[in-house]
């Protein structure tokens, strides 16, 4: 049958109408608020490449944890920047450290009403700026990561972190952290493997919010933006590892390896909206060449109806308001 049987138009006629046939929908528990805590600072520091985001100090990430909690966010992912670097990022297993210190602050604030997350990578840490120690050839050695990573991840489980996020893309990583945490007695504690992480030119801003000391790329260890099925390969190792969730990112130019990792996979998956992903839309924003709130809606929207059942995103907060507005 064709016109004028079939009028698809008539489906969008009004605000309720087009409510009332929406395939897809947000919810304010579907979003993860990545946040940043720095030592060392008695203000909030604003990053410049990412309007509306900052480093936190304890007092503003306890408030953003609480906020969050009231707006209905799902969870919050929680990136430490130390005051002092070395080249094992051995600050990472400090548990007064600034990140294990701020999962354990954020806990007592919230409790269980937020799901606490760690991001479980040293390089926020190391002095060089990579996911992992280097071996007397500069390289990233995987097996000694493995070893820092089991110790980070019952660390922040010690702290009182609900969820890991082991970010690295060392080899082996989650069989090391759920080996760990079962010998430690976090049982119960949940990996959120970032299963498929690419390496991207869209990390930009972030890298001034952790003052990365990075010099060079990461491209030996996290994935090559030319591959499509290596991701499912890195999803079905993690799970036979042990995930009990799984995450593409960046989320935006990999819609495709997003809805791939959504059809086969069975558990949750998460995308994460990164740090370019948002700052580009602020400065068209800023512009006046978009609509920011029009834009920061479709976005998110684009990367559920992809697959995504949950999107870790700066507009978390913020995204969350106009939801329970509406």
């Amino acid at each position: 049958m064709s016109f004028p049987n079939h009028r698809p138009r008539r489906l969008r006629t009004t605000p309720a109408m087009r409510r009332l046939t929406a395939e897809y929908r947000l919810a304010p528990a579907d979003l993860i608020l990545p946040a940043f805590i720095r030592e060392g600072i008695s203000e909030p520091a604003p990053i410049s490449s990412m309007p509306g985001v900052v480093q936190h100090t304890t007092e503003s990430l306890k408030r953003a944890a609480a906020e969050a909690v009231e707006l209905g966010v799902g969870g919050i992912m929680l990136f430490g920047v130390p005051a002092v670097r070395d080249a094992r990022g051995t600050a990472s297993l400090d548990p007064d450290g600034v990140l294990n210190k701020a999962i354990r602050d954020v806990r007592a604030e919230v409790g269980d009403d937020l799901v606490i997350m760690g991001d479980v990578c040293l390089d926020e840490f190391t002095d060089h700026g990579h996911c992992g120690v280097l071996d007397a050839d500069g390289y990233v050695d995987n097996d000694a990561t493995l070893e820092i990573y089991g110790q980070m991840a019952v660390a922040q489980a010690d702290a009182g972190a609900h969820v890991l996020g082991p970010s690295g893309m060392m080899d082996g990583q989650i069989a090391v952290i759920r080996q760990a945490l079962e010998e430690s007695g976090h049982k119960n504690t949940v990996i959120l493997a970032y299963a498929a992480k690419y390496a991207s030119a869209f990390y930009g801003p972030f890298r001034e919010a952790v003052d990365s000391q990075l010099k060079g790329d990461r491209r030996t260890y996290q994935m090559d933006a030319a591959n499509r099925r290596e991701a499912i390969l890195e999803v079905e190792l993690d799970l036979e590892e042990g995930a009990d969730m799984v995450m593409v990112k960046p989320a935006m130019s990999y819609l495709d390896i997003l809805a791939d990792v959504a059809a086969m996979s069975p558990v949750p998956v998460s995308a994460y909206q990164i740090s370019g992903e948002y700052a580009m839309i602020e400065a068209a924003a800023a512009h006046g060449w978009i609509d920011r709130r029009g834009a920061v809606m479709e976005s998110v929207l684009g990367i559920k109806r992809a697959g995504a059942n949950t999107v870790l995103t700066y507009w978390a907060s913020e995204l969350a308001g106009w939801l329970k507005e509406s």
